[in-house]
């Protein structure tokens, strides 16, 4: 082609690629394509053998089509198809070759090159007379890539017909048909992807047809609880479908529940967890209502039915039964923390109790109440406002969010019926000190001095040590169970009463005076004197107390410690005679401060 004058190679050119490239568009599957490039690479480039290595999903690159103008039998370029070679060593190969555009030739001198893991093969012809001729192991490449600019494969080509290498319109001829190539191989590519799309839609309808009723028969005849919810609409939140499990399991019929939701049906105290469980993945452990209005122990599992191009359809929950499993927990945690003998909490629920209302940091100037702290970088700072200052935040949404679970927060949590909460910001993070009540002004406010606050009474019976000596453990045991009755009769809703143990009792009484404290006291030993019936036989003990009290920057040892020793300054005054504990078996034996007395 090369010995023709230019007009005339022009002119060969345009037509030989003109009839290749109808040839690539003709063929219809991507064998057929490849093939296809070969061929019109030997018949109409001037080449004798030709071979395409695609890119394969993995990245490697394999050989997918071979062709030669004459086949020289075994040895021939034809045993390289299907062997692969790494991606890695074709990138090195096209960035070693010479740029002839995008063309890329790898003379027989860099032929240390072609890495072994690449598939090579070497063609008989002379040897080279000037530089001007191919040499045998010569290697001319043509990158083949999509519009995006991805690597769709190499054209080889070896042997030019005339022995020289490829002159200035033949190596543009070879770019432009390596261009119509890519374009081919990107199309046929989509086709196939097409095809295999269609065949998968036809399959995915089919196994959607059988998915939907196996979901129905699973969800009409699952042995728990089932229920779909309308995630959009005016039903938005509705039970729109539920299945007979979940009917008996709540007692109400199904037109009753398609009716409602489950907010309209879980109990009151678990509301916000109800709100809190997020849709996809969510679970909870909660209460609903039955129909005779009795509450069920269930566990909610939440999942979310979308649609890939409307998003999220429904909310299919699963309702599983837990009331055994619930009743036999509370059960465990009852034992855990309460006394086996008189069901009074025990010493470690009036620690953690105390541990509720105590914090470890000073308290605010003055002793306000409404003063809290927070641990920031090693620093304590003030909450609440003081807290949004010192991080440059206003109290709002960015002041919670900046709070999290960074922040220790100290008094935070207290539970329901236990004391003061957190108070003073409409975010609740400020903590409420508790104070030791100014004995120079008891129950009035004065400036700066608390009127009211934790008082911690410590009991210890007098003459029980006795009672168990002359008429054994089990008439002990019934003047404490006896004794612990009495006391809870006596305080203030709200108060707690706990068995420390052997014959100790403790009151926390919270937000209470102490003129208060005292009468709370003596309406205590009043309780605790008269005689008892037990066995048939009047027995009697005494009480000493001891009032001390709880405030923020104590500890809890340092709380029941002072309690203790003013009760043991009181039994001494009165005379009482030496504290008779029961031991370990009643909720632990006397503590290592006690003394004999």
């Amino acid at each position: 082609m090369e010995a023709e004058s230019e007009p005339y190679v022009r002119l060969a050119t345009l037509r030989t690629l003109h009839r290749v490239v109808a040839d690539l568009n003709a063929a219809r599957s991507l064998a057929g394509t490849l093939q296809a490039v070969v061929e019109g690479a030997v018949s109409g480039m001037g080449f004798d053998a030709a071979a395409v290595s695609l890119v394969r999903p993995d990245g490697d690159l394999v050989i997918a089509a071979v062709w030669e103008l004459q086949e020289t039998g075994c040895g021939g370029p034809g045993v390289l198809l299907g062997q692969v070679g790494s991606r890695e060593s074709w990138e090195r190969l096209l960035n070693v070759g010479e740029h002839w555009g995008t063309l890329r030739f790898v003379p027989y001198d860099r032929g240390w090159a072609i890495a072994p893991d690449i598939p090579s093969w070497t063609g008989d012809g002379p040897m080279p007379r000037d530089e001007t001729d191919w040499h045998p192991a010569d290697v001319l490449l043509a990158p083949m890539y999509s519009p995006g600019g991805e690597l769709l494969g190499v054209l080889s080509v070896d042997r030019p017909r005339n022995g020289k290498r490829p002159g200035a319109w033949t190596r543009e001829a070879l770019e432009m048909f390596s261009l119509q190539a890519s374009i081919a191989i990107g199309n046929a590519r989509l086709r196939a992807e097409m095809q295999r799309a269609l065949a998968r839609l036809e399959k995915e309808q089919q196994a959607l047809r059988a998915s939907e009723e196996s979901f129905r028969q699973a969800f009409e005849y699952a042995p728990s609880g089932m229920a779909i919810t309308e995630l959009h609409g005016m039903q938005r939140g509705k039970l729109s479908r539920v299945n007979d499990a979940l009917c008996r399991l709540l007692g109400r019929p199904r037109a009753v529940l398609r009716r409602q939701s489950f907010a309209d049906l879980v109990h009151p105290e678990d509301r916000a967890l109800l709100d809190r469980t997020s849709a996809e993945g969510g679970r909870a452990e909660l209460r609903l209502s039955r129909r005779d209005g009795s509450y069920l122990w269930v566990c909610l599992r939440n999942s979310v039915v979308a649609d890939a191009s409307e998003g999220p359809r429904f909310l299919l929950t699963h309702v599983e039964d837990i009331e055994d499993r619930k009743r036999h927990e509370l059960q465990l945690a009852h034992r855990a923390s309460h006394d086996a003998l008189t069901g009074l909490p025990n010493g470690a629920e009036l620690r953690t109790r105390l541990s509720l209302r105590l914090c470890t940091l000073p308290q605010g100037p003055g002793g306000a109440a409404a003063y809290g702290t927070a641990a920031l970088g090693g620093a304590n700072v003030p909450l609440g406002d003081s807290l949004g200052a010192a991080l440059g935040l206003a109290p709002g949404p960015d002041l919670e969010a900046a709070l999290g679970a960074d922040l220790a927060v100290h008094g935070y949590g207290v539970p329901d019926g236990y004391g003061p909460q957190v108070l003073g910001s409409p975010y609740g993070y400020d903590h409420v000190h508790a104070v030791v009540p100014d004995a120079a002004a008891p129950d009035a406010p004065q400036p700066g001095a608390p009127a009211k606050g934790l008082a911690v009474i410590f009991c210890d019976l007098d003459g029980f040590k006795s009672i168990n000596d002359r008429f054994g453990h089990n008439a002990g045991d019934a003047v404490l169970v006896e004794v612990a009755r009495r006391l809870q009769h006596v305080v203030r809703e709200g108060d707690t009463v706990a068995r420390l143990g052997g014959d100790e009792f403790v009151v926390l009484a919270d937000n209470i005076g102490r003129d208060e404290a005292k009468d709370l006291a003596g309406r205590l030993r009043t309780a605790v004197i008269p005689p008892m019936r037990i066995d048939g036989r009047a027995m009697r003990v005494g009480v000493s107390l001891g009032i001390g009290w709880a405030g923020c920057g104590m500890s809890i040892e340092e709380v029941l410690h002072t309690a203790d020793e003013l009760m043991y300054v009181e039994k001494r005054s009165r005379g009482g005679s030496s504290r008779g504990a029961r031991g370990p078996q009643h909720g632990g034996g006397p503590r290592s401060h006690r003394r004999a007395g």
